[in-house]
């Protein structure tokens, strides 16, 4: 089954469901927030004297971004909901999966002390780049 079949990456894709994509992503994008306090206020309290100075420096880059992306998440969201485009929800959809990667690795890293775990944070930080370069391409194209 292609892209063009698949009921899921249609969905997703579809201009036609924008208002539910747009719905989603900000709804995401709040979710990812609420996180990211949570999740910078467990490593600010619970961590900051069971880490040393290194580890949590690399917990509180984690956090900086996942706050960093997900805010630009919201805006794709709101975005969305004016102009309608397949680039915005794939921008979104970039986003969302760096912080995953990009974040989350750095999370278990930071907590573990489970050095390769590293090498995948690279990914996620492609993720945010090819995010960011989809939304450029979306407002040239309006």
């Amino acid at each position: 089954m292609d892209d063009q079949q698949n009921p899921v990456v249609l969905v997703f894709l579809s201009k036609r469901s924008n208002r539910n994509m747009s719905k989603t992503i900000i709804i995401s994008a709040a979710i990812l927030l609420a996180l990211a306090v949570a999740i910078g206020a467990f490593g600010a309290h619970a961590l900051k004297e069971k880490l040393t100075s290194d580890l949590l420096d690399i917990y509180k880059t984690g956090v900086q971004y996942h706050f960093y992306h997900a805010l630009g998440l919201l805006l794709i969201g709101i975005l969305s909901m004016q102009m309608p485009s397949t680039l915005l929800n794939w921008s979104a959809l970039l986003l969302g999966l760096g912080i995953v990667i990009f974040s989350g690795s750095l999370y278990v890293l930071a907590i573990t002390g489970i050095r390769w775990i590293g090498a995948i944070t690279p990914i996620g930080g492609l993720s945010f780049i090819a995010g960011w370069i989809l939304l450029f391409l979306a407002m040239l194209k309006k």
